[in-house]
C-alpha cells in the first residue's frame, strides 16, 4: 500500500508549470466566450441550424457550429503555450500538439459539414478514421501498455499494433463524444471534467519524473481543451443559446483520446512494483472514457439486439434515461457531471494519496450519486 501524499507536494513542487498551464487555459476559455458569439451569427447566416426532431429535446430551432469557437479558443491557447519559455519545451521534444491541431483541425471542419449538410454516417466514419491517422503519422500513438498479470507487466506496442489501438482509441472516443451529447452543456461538461483530471494525471507525471519532457504535452493539450470547453458553457448550458454540434463533440473526443494517449501510453517505469501505480496510467484513461464509453455501449447493444444500425438514432442514452425516471434537464446534466467527476477525479486521486483512504471517500461518494440520481422514482414508489 502507498504512503500517503501531502497534497502541495503533489500539486505545487518548485518547478512544476502550474501558473503557466492555467494561464493557457483561461486564454482558451476567454477566447472561446468571445468567439462563441460571432460563430453563432455565422452559423445563422450559413444555415446551420438544429431545428427539432422526435428524438431531440429541444423544442426551438438552434444554431450549431460551436465546436469552431473551440477550436479557436484552442489554438489560442496553444500559440499562447508555444511563446511561454517553460512550456515551450512541449512543441520542441514532441509532435503530440501540432499534431492535435491539425487532427483537431480536420475533425472540425468535418464536423462543421455535417452540421450544415448532415453527412451520412460512413462518411463521417472515414473523416474520423483520417483523423485518427493524421495523429499517428506524427508519431501520437501508444507504444506501451500496462497488463495486470504477471506481477504487472509491460507491453511493448511495435508501430503496427500501436497504430491500430490509437485508431480505434480514437474513433471510439469521438463517436461516445457525439452520442452524449444530447442535453445542454452535457458534452461540454464531460469534456471539462475529462480533461481536467488528465491535466492533474498529466502534471503529476511530470512531477514524478523530474520534468520528463514528453510529460509537457498531454498537460497542455488536456489544459486546453479544458479551457476550451469552460469559455463554451456559458453559451450552452440549458437554455442553449448555441450548440457545440459534430464539430465540437467530434473534437472534444479526438483531443481526450490525444492527450489520454499522450499521458498514458508512453509511461515506461520499469522500477514501480505496486498494482496502482503500475496500472495508474490505464485506470485514470478508463476512468475518464467511462461515462461516455459506457453510453455508447449500450446504444450500439440496444440498436444491433433490434436489427438496427449502430448509429441509428434513438430516445435511450443516459440522460433520456434520467429524464424518462423524472429529473430535469439541469438536473440530469449535473448528475451525468458528478458521475463523471467521482469517477474521473477519484481514479486521479489513487495515484496521489492513501489508496484506502480514497477507497472509502469513493465509496461514501458513490454511494450518496447513486441515491441522489434514484430520488425521483423512489418518490413515485
Amino acid at each position: 500500500m502507498s504512503a500517503p501524499v501531502n497534497l502541495a507536494q503533489s500539486f505545487e513542487p518548485a518547478g512544476l508549470p502550474i501558473r503557466e498551464y492555467v494561464l493557457v487555459g483561461l486564454t482558451a476559455a476567454v477566447l472561446t466566450f468571445l468567439f462563441t458569439g460571432l460563430v453563432r451569427r455565422f452559423a445563422l447566416r450559413w444555415g446551420a441550424v438544429a431545428h427539432p426532431r422526435q428524438r431531440d429535446v429541444h423544442t426551438v430551432p438552434i444554431p450549431r457550429l460551436g465546436g469552431l469557437a473551440m477550436y479557436l479558443g484552442v489554438c489560442g491557447g496553444m500559440l499562447l503555450a508555444h511563446q511561454l519559455p517553460v512550456l515551450r519545451r512541449g512543441f520542441e521534444f514532441t509532435l503530440d500538439p501540432t499534431a492535435v491541431l491539425i487532427g483537431g483541425g480536420v475533425i472540425m471542419l468535418i464536423g462543421m459539414l455535417d452540421d450544415r449538410y448532415e453527412l451520412d454516417s460512413l462518411t463521417k466514419l472515414a473523416g474520423q478514421t483520417t483523423c485518427a491517422g493524421i495523429l499517428v503519422l506524427f508519431g501520437l500513438q501508444w507504444i506501451v501498455m500496462w497488463v495486470p498479470w504477471g506481477g504487472g507487466t509491460q507491453l511493448v506496442l511495435d508501430e503496427n499494433q500501436g497504430a491500430l489501438l490509437t485508431v480505434l482509441l480514437v474513433v471510439t472516443m469521438v463517436n461516445a463524444m457525439n452520442f452524449v451529447d444530447g442535453l445542454d452543456g452535457l458534452a461540454a461538461g464531460i469534456g471539462l471534467i475529462s480533461a481536467a483530471a488528465i491535466c492533474a494525471f498529466s502534471l503529476h507525471l511530470l512531477d514524478e519524473t523530474g520534468g520528463d519532457v514528453n510529460n509537457y504535452a498531454p498537460a497542455l493539450i488536456s489544459a486546453t481543451l479544458a479551457g476550451a470547453c469552460l469559455g463554451f458553457l456559458p453559451h450552452n448550458f440549458q437554455p442553449a443559446k448555441i450548440f457545440m454540434g459534430d464539430s465540437g463533440s467530434m473534437l472534444i473526443g479526438l483531443m481526450i483520446a490525444a492527450a489520454s494517449t499522450s499521458a498514458s501510453g508512453r509511461v515506461f517505469n520499469p522500477q514501480a512494483t505496486e498494482t496502482i501505480a503500475l496500472l495508474s496510467p490505464l485506470l485514470v484513461m478508463a476512468a475518464v472514457l467511462f461515462v461516455p464509453l459506457l453510453d455508447l455501449l449500450m446504444a450500439v447493444v440496444r440498436r444491433t439486439r433490434k436489427g438496427l444500425s449502430p448509429f441509428h438514432a434513438d430516445k435511450m442514452h443516459l440522460h433520456h434515461r434520467l429524464l424518462e425516471i423524472g429529473h430535469t434537464q439541469r438536473r440530469a446534466v449535473l448528475l451525468i457531471y458528478l458521475w463523471a467527476a467521482l469517477l474521473a477525479f477519484g481514479t486521479v486521486a489513487f495515484t496521489l494519496f492513501d489508496v484506502l483512504a480514497v477507497a472509502w471517500v469513493m465509496g461514501f461518494a458513490l454511494l450518496v450519486a447513486l441515491v441522489v440520481s434514484a430520488v425521483p422514482r423512489l418518490r413515485s414508489r
